[in-house]
């Protein structure tokens, strides 16, 4: 009788443990997908700057058309990338083309004297500070979320609740995982 009930009470514990685990798990992956979504957030204000930005340096520069196209291009591809990593390949493509976008207004001194250019360059680095602190978070949960579902036990309980790893937010190169210095 008292074996029986010490059997009882272990598969008690390991019932227990299991919802633990597993209420563990669907709270980091809620944790993943709201990481996810503040990045996304964050990532939309700065496409919404970046017309504000072209406009501006539009106005001095008219005959950089090119560069102004790219710059759109790019923001367009970044706002309709929905996975990590289509997300990642058009923030590397708005990175270059935002770098181009302050080789030309470089040459040009009166455009880094214009009160509402300062104002949007400005905005634009607070942004990017923004990003990448809400990249680091996303990453964070990321690698929680993945440690869980790979680490033994709770490996069986994800695998039967099929739960997944997540994928990091990363950059290829390292020039790249820097914040785009976009000084003009």
């Amino acid at each position: 009788m008292i074996i029986l009930l010490i059997i009882i009470a272990i598969a008690v514990l390991f019932i227990f443990y299991g919802i633990g685990i597993y209420n563990r798990l669907v709270k980091l992956k809620t944790l993943v997908q709201e990481a996810w979504s503040s990045m996304d957030v964050m990532m939309k204000k700065r496409y919404d700057l970046i017309p504000n930005l072209v406009e501006t340096v539009k106005g001095y520069a008219a005959h950089e058309s090119g560069t102004f196209e790219s710059v759109t291009r790019a923001r367009t591809q970044a706002m309709s990338a929905n996975s990590v990593q289509e997300k990642e390949a058009a923030e590397k493509n708005l990175g270059q083309a935002m770098m181009n976008l302050n080789a030309v207004a470089e040459q040009y001194p009166d455009l880094k004297a214009n009160q509402n250019f300062l104002e949007l360059q400005g905005e634009l680095s607070n942004l990017e500070t923004d990003i990448e602190k809400s990249r680091r978070y996303y990453n964070g949960t990321v690698r929680e979320n993945n440690i869980l579902v790979d680490t033994f036990p709770s490996n069986f309980i994800a695998n039967m609740y099929k739960f997944t790893k997540s994928p990091f937010f990363e950059l290829e190169n390292t020039a790249e995982r820097s914040v785009p210095n976009v000084k003009f």
